[in-house]
């Protein structure tokens, strides 16, 4: 177990997305795509480079990959696959150009990088694939248009287990099913750092409870866990102060995990609410240290957030509570990915409707209306605007 396991040990059918089947389908049969590049995007660790590698070898396609971030200009570009997306390989091999990591080319010295891009998807002869965290930046509004656009959400920690499960299988590695499921928590939805913990405490054939000892001071989540017990499992204020001493997240992730898990610790109204008071006292200093730099509030907000929401309550609560990090940062990821993807249709749109970016997406919901039908004259409107199926599915809900 040398090589890491994101990526040479896992096959194309271990990459459980539901935009794996669309990728095998444009690479299988890039001559009937009427698009010359697919865009995969979401969240680091969602597998997005993984399943180009896994698809690539399944489908027996040598592979040119190219991290955009490292070149950024356009004769970078040009010189590094202009002659590679026009002629076969040595042998003769069809090949898939992956440019990873695309949204690196949305800073300000990119010197015509995308555009770039989008002329060499123009001109290609050979499928490429883009991937990228955010592929909604403006700069990368020419690329969009001409590739099909592709979702790799968030896994599941269940999936991640199983993804897990199949590849210690493959392996002959004997694992607790409860170490899966552990590691696959731990993980927040990211694949491949569930991977790599995983490969961390493969030091023999059977993985027990006691080898996730072994990640020790790396794993983040333990030790805010410990920091959560000082403060919700404690009375004590000059205990609590020294929470968040030494944990991995900033004072903006330490808020966020207390927020999170105030609700699941003080089932009491009454303590909840005076929880939830010293935060929000926390937070007027974080602002006032935001806006007009007043450090010496930082002590404060400390106090505040540690103290203060442990001498919320009455009296400590029995039991075990299982802490978790907060799920609102991948909501308000969602929701700009939902309002990103609007926008994207209305760049489509609304040369067509001779009609300002603006007022297309007020009208949107009056399209939807009319996609939900399905008439020919949604038909005809999808072909003109080179709609992707996402997008036309996103009309038609």
């Amino acid at each position: 177990m040398g090589v890491p396991w994101t990526v040479q040990k896992v096959l194309a059918k271990d990459i459980l997305q539901p935009g794996m089947a669309q990728l095998r389908t444009f690479l299988s049969e890039f001559k009937k795509q009427k698009k010359k590049a697919a865009f995969l995007y979401g969240p680091s660790g969602t597998g997005k480079t993984s399943a180009v590698h896994a698809l690539a070898h399944e489908l027996n396609l040598e592979i040119l990959e190219l991290n955009a971030s490292d070149v950024r200009n356009a004769d970078g570009i040009q010189s590094k696959l202009g002659v590679a997306s026009q002629q076969m390989s040595l042998f003769s091999r069809s090949k898939v150009i992956l440019v990873d990591e695309v949204d690196g080319l949305a800073g300000n010295n990119d010197r015509g990088g995308a555009p770039a891009i989008a002329s060499l998807i123009a001109d290609s002869k050979f499928p490429i694939v883009l991937t990228a965290n955010d592929p909604w930046e403006s700069k990368l509004s020419s690329v969009r248009s001409k590739s099909l656009m592709i979702e790799f959400p968030v896994y599941d920690y269940l999936v991640i287990a199983e993804i897990m499960k199949r590849l210690c299988a493959r392996e002959n590695v004997s694992v607790e099913e409860s170490v899966l499921k552990t590691l696959a928590r731990r993980s927040g939805g990211d694949l491949r750092a569930a991977l790599t913990d995983l490969q961390t405490i493969s030091i023999s054939k059977t993985i027990t409870k006691e080898h996730l000892g072994i990640l020790g001071d790396r794993d983040r989540e333990e030790s805010m866990h410990n920091a959560l017990l000082k403060v919700f499992k404690n009375s004590d204020p000059v205990i609590a102060l020294t929470a968040f001493e030494h944990v991995g997240e900033d004072l903006d992730g330490s808020f966020l995990w207390v927020d999170e898990n105030v609700p699941k610790e003080y089932t009491n109204i009454q303590d909840r609410a005076r929880a939830y008071e010293a935060l929000a006292r926390a937070d007027v200093y974080r602002g006032r240290i935001k806006r007009r730099q007043h450090w010496h509030f930082l002590t404060s907000v400390n106090a505040l957030l540690s103290a203060g929401v442990a001498v919320a309550k009455d009296q400590k609560y029995p039991g075990i509570v299982n802490y978790t990090p907060t799920t609102r940062i991948l909501k308000i990821w969602q929701a700009n990915m939902k309002y990103q993807k609007r926008k994207a249709i209305a760049e489509k749109l609304a040369p067509l409707l001779h009609s300002s970016m603006k007022r297309t997406i007020k009208e949107l919901p009056f399209l939807q209306v009319l996609f939900k039908k399905n008439t020919e004259s949604s038909k005809a409107i999808a072909d003109a605007a080179e709609l992707d199926p996402e997008e036309i599915e996103w009309l038609q809900r």
